[in-house]
């Protein structure tokens, strides 16, 4: 028998390094908000999965509204967001089964793959936690006190996306604890916590973070590639 699957989609950004009159998980791309192409991602992957979507109260309304005027259609549940990400996801995990798989993503990752969903969820089945990640390309340079910048081996070091998918017994005993700002995302809850063993799977360049106005504009050329 399968296990369950559950998605909790982050939307709590305020969009300030978009210089937008509204927050960038509501912007539109392609004619529909940014959050709505998230949500649609892992629907295509299993029409089946429970959705939560994690939004600040005072957002909840508007994004009903917006469901209205789209006429989006997907069922998922809104839940409201906390101070920071951590207390976001703490909020997420409520009223999650032990015996699932949990899938965390930033909303604004609407590009991600099928195939980064299903090979994450896949891995997750076997009881490790799951982040995909993409090498640096390019080069990196670190601060040394009183000393001009120093390049580092690039070789190291990896970009860290979303999905993070977890058996959701370990996710759930890794968020029992206060938060700390080392918890930088859901994996490294976990590793600090040492609930669990975690893989890294590869990741995607069009799995982007949309952040900047460039990030949308690239997300529009990727969506019209892929139509």
């Amino acid at each position: 028998m399968s296990l369950r699957k559950y998605v909790i989609i982050l939307g709590g950004g305020q969009g300030l390094r978009m210089g937008a009159e509204r927050p960038k998980q509501f912007l539109l791309l392609q004619e529909k908000p940014v959050l709505m192409h998230s949500i649609e991602a892992f629907y295509q992957y299993d029409p089946q999965i429970r959705i939560v979507v994690v939004l600040p109260e005072e957002q909840k309304e508007y994004w009903q509204s917006l469901c209205s005027e789209h006429r989006f259609a997907i069922r998922h549940r809104v839940i409201g967001g906390g101070r920071t990400r951590f207390h976001s996801v703490q909020n997420g995990l409520q009223d999650i089964d032990e015996g699932a798989l949990v899938a965390i993503h930033d909303g604004v990752r609407p590009l991600v793959t099928q195939q980064i969903i299903s090979e994450a969820f896949d891995v997750a089945a076997t009881g490790r936690s799951v982040y995909p990640a993409l090498p640096v390309s390019d080069t990196l340079r670190r601060r040394v006190p009183n000393r001009n910048c120093r390049t580092v081996d690039r070789s190291h070091f990896f970009l860290a996306q979303t999905p993070q998918v977890f058996p959701s017994r370990t996710i759930l005993q890794a968020y029992r604890t206060d938060y700390s700002p080392e918890y930088t995302d859901d994996i490294s809850v976990v590793e600090r916590r040492r609930t669990g063993r975690s893989i890294m799977i590869d990741g995607s360049p069009e799995n982007l973070k949309i952040t900047t106005p460039i990030d949308l504009i690239i997300a529009e050329a990727l969506l019209k590639c892929r139509k």
